[in-house]
């Protein structure tokens, strides 16, 4: 008994260790853009130092081509590469829970319609239309934002609408019905809490996608000019010889790492997100 307690309070709600890495890891790269300010040694838009520097003790990950910190760069990055993805999860993972409980609850024409619509969004090729609509919005933290979540909103809509098709004719949502509950208070009350935690799972999928998709715009060319992000910074890279040269040790690397690392950790707190809310993934 006694093994089985402090097993209960070591997997606490069932997130696990896998998921606590997860955790730590996303809660260290948070922490350190929020402190940016404060952390970074330099202004990311200031030269302080030669150009091509190597890594030292002035400079942690050397220079870029004009004199510019990349350390700098990159805990200043951070912000808006997590600030793109959390927008463009929030308003993705929006259109498609409303999308899906709808589609899933009211059925019908209304239904096939909506998901009609998602199929469409699912065929079109992500990439050129991806590209074509950030050209034409132009480039800023709030645009790109919106071009991703409008274009991630299908697969959450999909996923969303069949769990909904399942628990409408559960009898709890019968018994509403019978009591004359309407339909808005029968969403509000029985369905909306029923499907929070796909919701946020679905949220977590899309942040770790979203920051992919921005970083790729970026190193396109599409990001924000002005703004620096761990796209951007591929991207001057690429664009101006770190790649012919051993600057790419320093310059290229880290942001790589970065991008991969923070959607690892999404990933790993996706999975004990999984664990919480479902009891069979949990350990007896």
């Amino acid at each position: 008994m006694a093994d089985g307690a402090a097993r209960h309070r070591a997997y606490g709600l069932g997130f696990g260790a896998v998921g606590t890495c997860g955790l730590l890891l996303l809660g260290a790269i948070v922490v350190t853009a929020l402190l940016a300010p404060w952390v970074a040694p330099y202004d990311p838009q200031l030269t302080t130092g030669r150009p091509f520097s190597a890594p030292s003790l002035a400079h942690w990950l050397g220079t870029n081509d004009i004199g510019q910190d990349i350390l700098s760069e990159l805990i200043w990055g951070a912000r808006v590469s997590l600030a793109i993805g959390a927008l463009a999860a929030i308003v993705g993972t929006s259109l498609g829970t409303v999308i899906g409980v709808v589609g899933g609850y009211f059925g019908g024409r209304l239904d096939a319609l909506l998901m009609r619509s998602a199929d469409v969004v699912l065929v079109i090729p992500f990439l050129p239309l991806m590209i074509l609509l950030a050209a034409y919005v132009g480039p800023s933290v709030a645009s790109l934002a919106v071009v991703i979540g409008i274009l991630v909103w299908a697969r959450p809509a999909r996923v969303i609408r069949s769990f909904v098709l399942s628990q409408r004719s559960r009898d709890y949502v019968t018994a509403a019905r019978a009591l004359g509950a309407r339909d808005g208070r029968i969403l509000r009350f029985c369905i909306f809490p029923s499907v929070i935690s796909l919701v946020l799972a679905e949220f977590v999928q899309l942040t770790s996608r979203a920051i992919l998709l921005e970083a790729a715009l970026a190193f396109l060319g599409l990001g924000d000019p002005i703004q620096k992000s761990w796209g951007s910074v591929l991207f001057y890279a690429q664009s101006r010889g770190a790649l012919l040269s051993q600057a790419w040790v320093w310059w290229v690397l880290p942001p790589g790492l970065l991008i991969t690392g923070t959607v690892v950790g999404f990933a790993l707190v996706g999975f004990g997100l999984e664990r919480i809310f479902t009891p069979r993934l949990r350990p007896r």
